[in-house]
């Protein structure tokens, strides 16, 4: 049996699978995603502290004018994009185990749905932005930062998702495989922070 090889020489799906059964720590890339992650919750905190701050020293929330956040859409969209983890998640165990195609199919598959919630959402963004502008009072300026920041992140991980479907087109490799392992950990994130704001959305409605 031929030695196990260095990660960084792990250049095929079947020495990356070897190189993952033998992985006994989180490789560098993970950390760092860890860490960038742990920054943007510190972020997301202040802002949802911010809205629930507001909220509790304003009489009426939402003001008189500005209509109540729907409830059914949010959780369908907000459902679907947290469903797409499964695919992910999947995706990191496939790759893992070498099998790189099924491993990008159901990374695709993430994508789409990603990329769907992100078009509604935008197309909902706007459609409130006309409704009550963001400088038409204190609820509509939190509401539309807390959002807009949310779909920012959902950009930037579809962005992260076609990154290493582009990569992984020639094959898969230890350092590919780690950028899909931090990839995974950031869309578990996001898709967390989906159901915080999710939460803080709908709370006028409790």
């Amino acid at each position: 049996m031929s030695a196990l090889p260095h990660s960084g020489k792990a250049t095929t799906p079947r020495a990356v699978a070897r190189v993952e059964r033998a992985r006994l720590a989180r490789p560098n890339g993970w950390w760092g995603m860890a860490i960038f992650v742990a920054t943007e919750a510190t972020l997301f905190g202040t802002i949802l502290g911010t809205y629930f701050y507001l909220r509790f020293n304003n009489l009426h929330w939402p003001p008189p004018g500005v209509p109540e956040p729907k409830l059914t859409l949010p959780l369908v969209l907000t459902a679907i994009l947290v469903s797409t983890s499964v695919p992910v998640q999947l995706s990191v165990s496939a790759a893992a185990r070498g099998q790189l195609p099924r491993a990008r199919a159901a990374l695709l598959f993430a994508a789409v749905l990603q990329a769907g919630y992100l078009g509604m959402q935008l197309h909902l963004f706007v459609h409130d932005v006309h409704e009550f502008p963001p400088s038409g009072s204190a609820y509509s300026s939190i509401y539309f930062t807390m959002l807009g920041a949310h779909h920012l992140h959902v950009f930037v991980g579809i962005l992260l998702t076609l990154w290493i479907l582009i990569r992984t087109a020639s094959g898969l490799t230890s350092y590919r495989m780690n950028g899909l392992r931090a990839t995974a950990f950031y869309w578990h994130f996001v898709n967390v922070l989906a159901l915080c704001v999710l939460g803080t959305q709908l709370s006028p409605l409790a």
